[in-house]
């Protein structure tokens, strides 16, 4: 979700002209930025790392921002560039070692063990003027920070980095990076070996000795494959003192890491390997988005995710974001909501790090043989939940004299109706339901369930685990029902928009009336 910054928008222009040539050139790889290269073992004789069973709270840390410049707080045409806003502008720059401090005293505060400075430091970006670039520029105060609490006993978070690969595409350079070659897995290490050598080891987010890198979208990338994660491997180990990243991989890379993060958690709990969750999202404030609001109902969203993240809990979970003011997705202390999200954070990460898991929650459909939802232009819910997504978008629709909703057409594969069941009526962690569908059969192709299920081997830990069985669609053009089995359902809400299963269609057109989830 992150964008090229708002106040820079004449830039992108600029990019985008210089990026239709879309040619790789032959420009040098420019050499380490910071000082800490060519490590020995004595360079790590103060580090410390986190063991693989123990468990993490991190966060991601947007430190572009400059209330001297205006950087990322105005947009280019004078309004404002923030949906959140900082409880004071004084001091709000990265340049600011009052500021950075702040902020880690108050990641302390909140329980977060690492911090993941947002990186925009591809290799084009030490060019010309490029020691003024905020990736740069920010990260020595940050440090010095980090340092003044070592000295006066705190414990502050550790710093990893958080891979902005954006700049595959938007760099200053013009290139559109193509991993798979030489220059490409040059550059894509270089931009993991800058940041570390400006960062002293004993300041590093490891696990069990190996230095924490989180990767962003694999689609910015012209081309990529397995080559560009181990050379960045080997070639780190050989400049840093024999230490191997621990690289963690967006889902959208499909590569072999170390472990999976998903971008999006501000959106819903997403549990990969590496869980992230968040407030919610609001990016009101960015010029030129498609509007997308996930409401943070007073902290319930926030404590709901967390709730649903504690019942079957991973050992790494990151807070996405602690400060990302543009899309909303804040939990430091802010303008709009004082320090609340800071303690509804602590709460959680107390009770994470305790093992504490919450109890299936009461309600009115704990005792229910059955929940379902009667689709129309108002639905009518009875502990099941429709729920819109992006590639799951419906319409009301009148068919045979019946009425119903129907998927609104869309460009390329894929598409999806979404559902999510009522906290009351998941009785257990692994349930054995069956799922029965009244459809319109209005063309031909296929009808089939993914639902949140036990399968670790299917997306995202399973939570598209596949029903195996497939009803042919032939396009009779009559109301027909399928029944599907839902074998070890566990419900945790990881789907897409919070939903628990979704009816995937292949097919032009389709339309659902009933919906019904019956216990075995």
């Amino acid at each position: 979700m992150i964008r090229f910054p708002t106040s820079r928008a004449c830039a992108v222009g600029l990019l985008v002209v210089g990026l239709q040539a879309n040619a790789q050139n032959t420009r040098e790889i420019p050499p380490p930025f910071g000082p800490h290269i060519h490590l020995t073992a004595q360079d790590f004789a103060e580090s410390r790392s986190f063991g693989r069973s123990e468990r993490i709270v991190g966060t991601y840390y947007f430190y572009w921002y400059n209330v001297g410049t205006k950087e990322h707080i105005v947009n280019g045409d004078g309004s404002d560039a923030l949906t959140d806003h900082p409880k004071s502008l004084e001091d709000f720059s990265y340049r600011s070692v009052r500021w950075h401090k702040k902020e880690l005293e108050d990641m302390t505060a909140a329980g977060i063990d690492l911090v993941l400075p947002v990186f925009w430091g591809a290799p084009s970006e030490q060019d010309a003027k490029a020691g003024l670039h905020w990736s740069y520029a920010g990260l020595k105060p940050l440090v010095a920070a980090r340092e003044e609490l070592l000295r006066e006993g705190k414990n502050p978070p550790r710093i990893g980095l958080f891979y902005d690969t954006s700049t595959l595409q938007w760099n200053s350079w013009h290139q559109h990076i193509d991993l798979t070659t030489d220059f490409g897995k040059h550059w894509f290490y270089a931009t993991v070996r800058d940041f570390f050598s400006m960062i002293p080891p004993k300041h590093w987010a490891m696990i069990e000795s190996q230095p924490i890198v989180l990767l962003y979208a694999a689609a910015f990338a012209r081309k990529y494959d397995q080559g560009c994660i181990d050379y960045t491997k080997e070639q780190f180990a050989q400049d840093f003192g024999g230490r191997v990243p621990y690289l963690a991989r967006e889902v959208s890379w499909q590569v072999k890491a170390d472990n999976t993060v998903a971008w999006g958690g501000a959106l819903g709990l997403k549990t990969p390997g590496i869980a992230s969750l968040g407030p919610g999202y609001d990016h009101s404030a960015v010029p030129g988005r498609t509007p997308l609001i996930v409401k943070r109902e007073g902290g319930k969203f926030y404590e709901d995710n967390w709730l649903k993240f504690l019942r079957r809990p991973s050992l790494f979970v990151m807070v996405e974001t602690w400060n990302e003011f543009h899309e909303g997705t804040d939990v430091c202390e802010s303008k709009e909501y004082g320090r609340r999200y800071l303690e509804l954070t602590r709460r959680y990460a107390d009770l994470f790090k305790r093992g504490w898991k919450p109890p299936r929650p009461a309600g009115g459909y704990t005792d229910a043989r059955s929940v379902g939802v009667a689709l129309g232009p108002q639905n009518q819910e009875k502990g099941l939940r429709q729920v819109d997504n992006e590639d799951g978008a419906t319409e009301a629709a009148t068919l045979s004299g019946r009425e119903g909703r129907a998927i609104k057409p869309k460009p390329g594969p894929g598409r999806y109706l979404y559902f999510a069941v009522d906290d009351s009526f998941k009785w257990t962690e692994s349930m054995d339901l069956t799922l029965e569908v009244e459809y319109f059969d209005a063309a031909a192709g296929t009808l089939s369930v993914e639902y949140d299920g036990s399968d670790a081997s299917a997306p995202y830990h399973g939570a598209y685990t596949r029903c195996p069985q497939v009803v042919r669609l032939a396009g009779s053009q009559s109301w027909k029902t399928a029944q599907f089995p839902l074998r070890g359902a566990r419900f945790l809400n990881s789907q897409n928009r919070g939903a628990d299963f979704r009816l995937a269609v292949e097919a032009p057109e389709f339309a659902a009336r009933q919906v019904t989830l019956k216990r075995e």
